[in-house]
């Protein structure tokens, strides 16, 4: 009798009979991207095995990107902070740092991620909420104060004005006497998700794909060790996409990138080693390790096949990983804890480079120094006591993941077919082709919550009473007045005949097709103010007026 046929002998003799007796559990179970996962599963094929598996830093990279992996060195440990002043937030900063912390990840507020300065009418009310608020490069220089910048690696979470914040941080560090070849980080830079899942955007897609790959140009000969793009999936997959959509969408817009930079001039092999990914940690653990390592091979068959890269570390995927927002609940916030946990520990065993932890009280309030503090102890403790970093690639070889993982390959994969189909991903996204896919599975996923169909432990199950009392940390309705106060004096003391001719100059050149780093960092430098560089690029490209699907 061969394997398959004891397979299926145990499945029909012994399996089936003996599940009947449970009729209060499914009978049978699927992953978010409706992928079947089958009692057990047999092993592949040896041949088709090896090469879809490989070694580890070696391509297909489905191992991992580096051969040691954390045996050599232990993903970057970075917690997401930022809010109210620039002064508060550094303060948390130095504080994370002295807990352990690697790498700062810096959140703005919603007026500085669309490029509006903290006394623009715009920005009332917003100024200091749900991140830090940047208005000016002194804005920045407080957010670093004793903060070298040459000894840490810099996240920031920006988007439409990318590029300008990255000005900023370069002024700053010129300002500490840092080389530019010193500075170490990442800016998201990832504008197609916005008009996908997220919508802080400004400029339309043409100009801000001039942008994004102005910032290519300008990394690859100033600051070789920096991401220019962060490739977000962790978003689209936050607006209620599946895992293989979460990987199948990033992969499309990550084309889309890369071939604006071609057309621009650039050689694939000059910037992909600069491009790196962020991702959602969610709750099925085993489909979430198994996403990781697909959209690490699918990425580096991308790279080689479609655009002919040469060098090894050009097709090779680095990304960041938070673990999943919308999963933490006001209800019992302390079990947040334990899905956060989970949800590392996916990240980690599917090898991530690094990686940020949510806090428990997050779906309550900005959370608290003690709740920020448990979340990274969580990534310590699975880095120093749990033993999963020991080998190399712990689940390689689980039939189970082996298997999910070709499939989230597999359906991704055929996404992009269709997204080549429509014209590439800026059509796909004009079209609402991505929007209304996620939309209906989202849809869905609500609709099973609300029917109990899937368990949310604490909200739809094991509810109990609780009174949660809402005083924590808060944003003091007092910031806003103190960064107006701040702008007003900035403006009086700087050269203002100086700024007006760098703006004219920017407005000049944004008409054109000159380069717009070198003249971003000149107007950091003279006290351009974020909403001022942005407000002249309004003038000129207008702003992203998103179509109505019906």
């Amino acid at each position: 009798m061969t394997i398959e046929q004891e397979k299926q002998r145990w499945e029909n003799e012994v399996y089936h009979p003996l599940i009947k007796r449970f009729p209060e559990r499914k009978e049978s179970f699927t992953t978010s991207s409706g992928i079947e996962v089958p009692p057990i599963l047999l092993p592949p094929a040896e041949q088709d095995y090896m090469e879809d598996l490989g070694f580890p830093g070696e391509y297909p990279y489905t191992r991992g990107v580096q051969p040691t992996m954390y045996r050599g060195r232990y993903w970057t440990m970075r917690q997401y902070a930022g809010y109210a002043t620039a002064e508060e937030s550094n303060q948390r900063y130095r504080y994370l740092l002295e807990q352990g912390q690697t790498g700062l990840s810096v959140a703005f507020d919603l007026p500085t991620q669309i490029g509006y300065d903290a006394d623009d009418p715009m920005a009332m009310g917003e100024v200091g909420k749900v991140g830090v608020s940047i208005s000016s490069v002194q804005d920045m220089e407080t957010l670093f104060k004793d903060i070298p910048l040459n000894k840490v690696s810099t996240s920031m979470t920006i988007n439409a004005p990318a590029s300008i914040l990255l000005a900023f941080y370069i002024a700053v560090a010129d300002k500490q006497g840092v080389a530019l070849n010193q500075l170490r980080g990442t800016i998201q830079n990832d504008i197609l998700k916005e008009y996908v899942a997220r919508g802080t955007y400004i400029f339309p897609p043409a100009p801000s794909m001039r942008l994004i790959t102005d910032v290519f140009q300008f990394c690859k000969d100033q600051i070789p060790s920096w991401n220019t793009i962060s490739i977000s999936g962790y978003h689209i997959r936050e607006a209620g996409s599946t895992a293989a959509q979460e990987v199948a969408f990033t992969l499309a817009n990550a084309i889309a990138y890369i071939q604006a930079a071609i057309d621009a001039g650039l050689e694939v092999d000059d910037f992909g080693n600069q491009l790196s990914f962020f991702f959602n940690a969610h709750n099925n653990f085993f489909e979430e390790i198994a996403k990781f390592r697909a959209a690490r091979r699918l990425y580096a068959r991308i790279m080689k096949e479609r655009f002919g890269a040469r060098d090894e570390k050009t097709c090779r995927m680095r990304f960041h990983t938070q673990t999943a927002g919308s999963t933490l609940t006001s209800h019992q916030p302390e079990n947040n804890v334990v899905r956060v946990t989970l949800q590392a520990l996916a990240a980690v065993l599917g090898g991530t480079q690094s990686l940020h932890t949510n806090s428990m009280d997050e779906a309550l309030w900005l959370p608290t120094e003690k709740s920020v503090r448990v979340a990274l102890r969580t990534q310590q403790i699975i880095a120093h006591e749990s033993g999963v970093a020991d080998s190399v690639d712990p689940l390689a070889g689980s039939y189970l993941v082996e298997t999910l993982t070709n499939q989230i390959e597999a359906i991704a994969h055929d996404y992009i077919a269709k997204i080549d189909a429509l014209g590439g991903a800026i059509q796909a996204i004009n079209s609402g082709f991505m929007q209304n896919e996620i939309l209906e599975v989202s849809y869905q996923a609500q609709r099973a919550i609300e029917k109990g169909e899937q368990v949310v432990v604490g909200v739809n199950a094991y509810q109990v009473d609780e009174v949660i009392d809402l005083e924590a940390l808060s944003v003091n309705p007092e910031v806003e007045e103190s960064q107006k106060q701040k702008l007003a004096e900035l403006r009086a003391n700087r050269d203002n005949e100086a700024v007006s001719a760098l703006l004219g100059r920017l407005e000049t050149a944004a008409r054109g097709d000159d380069p717009l780093m070198p003249l971003f960092i000149q107007c950091a430098k003279a006290d351009v103010t974020l909403g001022e560089i942005c407000g002249v690029l309004r003038t000129v490209w207008g702003q992203y007026q998103p179509p109505t699907f019906i």
